[in-house]
């Protein structure tokens, strides 16, 4: 008789992108193409398209419970990845399943905008202390970008490399992965504070429009490294590659009349 392989897993928890470049189709995609099993628990269903978010119908927190409940009643994952989790209400029910059932690799997009400028958020100011106080200490890593940093420092982000470590500090996770993609230089600059130190990590901006997902395919791409047992900067170096040569890989691509998506199949895993 063959030998039982095990799936690495993961669980996403998010919400939906009816557009299918961002959320929970995306976060699938990217798990997916790193051959790593995707499992879910939805936050809300969204009307979007690469132009607008339209419309946002959160579910209630017990619905969220209970969609948890059921996957870790029959499988424990390898990592958690949270997305667009919409009302502290919601962030406070995921944190209370975190706690309870003691989930390690827990990698947090803190996501409040989307990429055509929407808010995702019904109490943004609510939602945010919920997150600093429930939610980031229980994580491996947080991963804001800049805008999304600023929206937690209530301040512009001066010095990258010390306001990550200023939010690590504040937010008391594991790690902050600050993203360096709203920037306008030539390189884009991402900044990983631990409690070893920063790491610096460097690469070519991609000129294209189709930038739509990339918050929650960076972070499902991390997550995943971590469910194959890969050391969190190795998956952040691994993630940060993959999504670049998403980003090259989908410029050629024509898709909506907005911000289109990148491309899920670089032909190269993390």
């Amino acid at each position: 008789m063959a030998k039982e392989k095990k799936y690495s897993t993961l669980l996403i928890i998010a919400a939906s992108d009816s557009i299918g470049g961002a959320g929970i189709q995306a976060d699938i995609k990217t798990a997916t193409s790193q051959r790593v099993y995707a499992m879910t628990a939805l936050t809300a269903a969204t009307a979007q398209n690469t132009r607008a978010v339209e419309a946002i119908w959160p579910l209630p927190a017990e619905a969220v419970r209970q969609q948890i409940e059921a996957v870790l009643a029959d499988v424990r994952p390898d990592a958690v990845k949270l997305g667009m989790l919409h009302n502290a209400g919601i962030v406070k029910c995921v944190a209370e399943e975190i706690r309870k059932h003691k989930l390690e690799h827990v990698v947090c997009d803190p996501v409040a905008v989307a990429s055509c400028g929407d808010s995702l958020s019904a109490d943004s100011r609510e939602m945010a202390e919920a997150m600093k106080k429930e939610l980031f200490p229980l994580c491996e890593l947080v991963t804001p970008n800049i805008p999304e940093a600023e929206v937690f420092l209530g301040r512009k982000v001066d010095d990258p490399e010390k306001d990550a470590e200023i939010l690590l500090r504040e937010w008391g996770c594991g790690a902050v992965l600050l993203k360096g993609g709203h920037g306008q230089s030539p390189e884009c600059l991402d900044i990983l504070a631990a409690d070893k130190g920063c790491a610096r990590f460097t690469h070519a901006r991609i000129s294209t429009r189709n930038s739509h997902g990339t918050g929650c395919t960076l972070s499902s791409a991390i997550a995943s490294g971590l469910a194959k047992g890969m050391k969190l900067e190795e998956a952040v170096k691994g993630g940060i590659r993959y999504v670049t040569d998403a980003l090259r890989s989908g410029a050629p691509y024509a898709l909506g009349g907005g911000t289109g998506p990148l491309c899920f199949w670089p032909d190269k895993e993390i």
